[in-house]
Parts: structure tokens; sequence; C-alpha cells
């Protein structure tokens, strides 16, 4: 499925088959999740992908000629020498490509990946489960990780990653409140089935004061309304790569040493501590299955808010 330009829905089409370069796996797509992220690089708001360009960073597949399945994830390649990378922070290189926006990804049923950056997956996860532990999971557990030791964790949005990392939050012991779109009845039920021990809209204030936010929804509105819910020396943490703009908000709810930040992609790293992770949880996934050619569907559904859990597409040839 192939992305033209900004603002068009995915075509399909018939693409030779991918010759990978040295250092490169050849992969038959079992399976790829639909992320957030392909949404923003569909509706524009991510403005310099390559075009024609193959969506999808959360990718299931065989290499051929091997059996081996791996997954592909988000962060395809990184330079190795700049001062980002030097310092372990190769999420943040300057020249880095990413799956499914600066190189083709997994909305076909061939991709290549450089080897570096594809991780071995739990043998525990049938594909369309461990499909959205490939970003969802990733990018919420980096955003996890930098809420430190907070004990009672807010999580605005409950999507893909909010449902995955709220079972890896009460799994570490700590309270977890979650937040949906006002009236989101069904949401919030969802949330605490799966462990919040409190769950209402984002209009509401919660209980009692939380010692960390995650913000999942792209919606800058979000961080004033975060910041009022956190304790003094809490945090707030913008867990999207895209976010509408934040409004202005008085001093005195950053005041009291609060402190907000983004995330910023991934690396290898977190990769292979949250995929050791999660079948001792063990997360469970939620997902809903759509065929390679319903994409669109897939992401309108995404768009629309619809989902509970994460969107797969499911290739044939998987079997």
């Amino acid at each position: 499925m192939v992305l033209e330009a900004p603002g068009k829905p995915l075509e399909a089409r018939e693409l030779p088959e991918p010759k990978p370069g040295a250092g490169e796996l050849l992969l038959r797509v079992h399976a790829c999740a639909v992320c957030r992220t392909d949404l923003h690089i569909v509706d524009g708001e991510l403005r310099q992908p390559k075009l024609p360009l193959v969506l999808g960073h959360q990718i299931v597949g065989e290499v051929v000629g091997e059996g081996r399945r791996i997954g592909v994830p988000w962060l395809g390649w990184t330079d190795g020498t700049c001062r980002y990378c030097r310092a372990e922070l190769e999420n943040l290189c300057d020249q880095a490509q990413f799956t499914g926006y600066d190189r083709d990804g997994g909305f076909a049923e061939y991709a290549v990946a450089d080897e570096r950056y594809c991780f071995a997956l739990p043998e525990e996860y049938p594909d369309l489960q461990v499909a959205p532990l490939l970003c969802a999971g990733l990018i919420g557990y980096r955003a996890l990780r930098l809420t430190r030791d907070a004990e009672l964790l807010g999580l605005y949005g409950f999507g893909a990653s909010a449902h995955i990392i709220v079972q890896v939050a009460r799994h570490e012991g700590r309270r977890v409140f979650a937040f949906t779109r006002p009236g989101d009845s069904e949401g919030q039920a969802f949330a605490g089935e799966l462990g919040a021990e409190w769950a209402g809209g984002s209009d509401e204030s919660p209980p009692e004061e939380l010692d960390a936010a995650i913000i999942f929804a792209p919606v800058g509105s979000l961080v004033p309304v975060a910041l009022r819910a956190v304790r003094k020396a809490g945090s707030v943490v913008c867990a999207g790569i895209h976010m509408s703009d934040i409004p202005s908000f008085p001093y005195e709810l950053l005041w009291g040493e609060r402190v907000v930040r983004s995330v910023a992609n991934l690396t290898r790293r977190d990769g292979e501590e949250f995929l050791h992770l999660a079948p001792q949880v063990p997360v469970r996934t939620t997902v809903t299955a759509f065929a390679l050619e319903e994409a669109n569907e897939a992401l309108n559904h995404l768009r629309r808010g619809e989902l509970h859990g994460a969107a797969v597409l499911h290739l044939s040839a998987a079997g």
C-alpha cells in the first residue's frame, strides 16, 4: 500500500520485490501494526517523508531463506558516529532513518531492514499480538522510564500505547489513573479491565494528585491539564511524535519544580529491555485485524478513535 502524496488515501500497487543491500535482510511480512505516526504521515503533519512511500514500522516478518522471525521498529538506521550516537542517544541521531518514513515499511508483502536495528521476538506471542509491542509498546516503555519512580501515574489518551503500558506499570506496583476522551465510557471500562484504578474523561480532575503523567494523545491542550493534575516536582511526559500546539498557561502550573519533557523515537536498548520484560508481565495486546488492502480503513478507524487497543494488518501470506 503506497502513499503518493500527503492527504491522499493509500493506493494498492504492484511493486518489485525489494533488494537488500549489505547488512540488510529481506523479510516476508506476516503482520504490521498501524500507528498514529502513520496517520500523522498520511495527514501531512510529519512533512518530510520519502515519496512515494510504503508506510508501516511495527513489522513482524520472516527472514527469506532463513525462516527466522524478527521485528522491525521505527528506528531503522543511525550513523553511529555523531555526538548523540556516541552518547548512547541514538534515538536523537541527526542522520537517523526511520522505517515507514525515510525507508519503505511493512504495509507490503516484502520489506527490507538493516539487521542491526531488528529485534528477536518473544516466542510467546503470535504475529498479530506481538506487532504492537514494536512501537506502541516501545515508545510507551521509554515514556514510562522517564517518569522514574512515580507511584501514581496518569495516562492521557487510552489507545495502543496506554493499553500496553498500564499493564507494565501495574506489574511494577504503580497505581494508574486513565484519562480518555470525555464521554468515552467504553474506553474507561477497557482501562479498568486492564488495571487502571480510576478512569475518567480528560476534562475531569483525578481523585488524587499524580506523581507523573504521560500524554499519549496528540493534543497540546492536555499539557496544562496534566500540569494541574501533577504534584510539585512531578513530571509530564509527552509521548507522541507530533502534537497540536500547546496553549499558553500561567507559570504557576509549572512552578514547584514540575517538569514537561518529550519522548523522541527509541533506542535499541529500549527494544531489548522491553521485549525481554513483556512476556514476564505478561503484556496482553488487544488487536483488531485488517487485511493489507484494508489499510485505509484501519487508518480511518484510528483517526475516529474507534479502536480499543491496536489495529494490525495481517497478511494472508503469513498463513
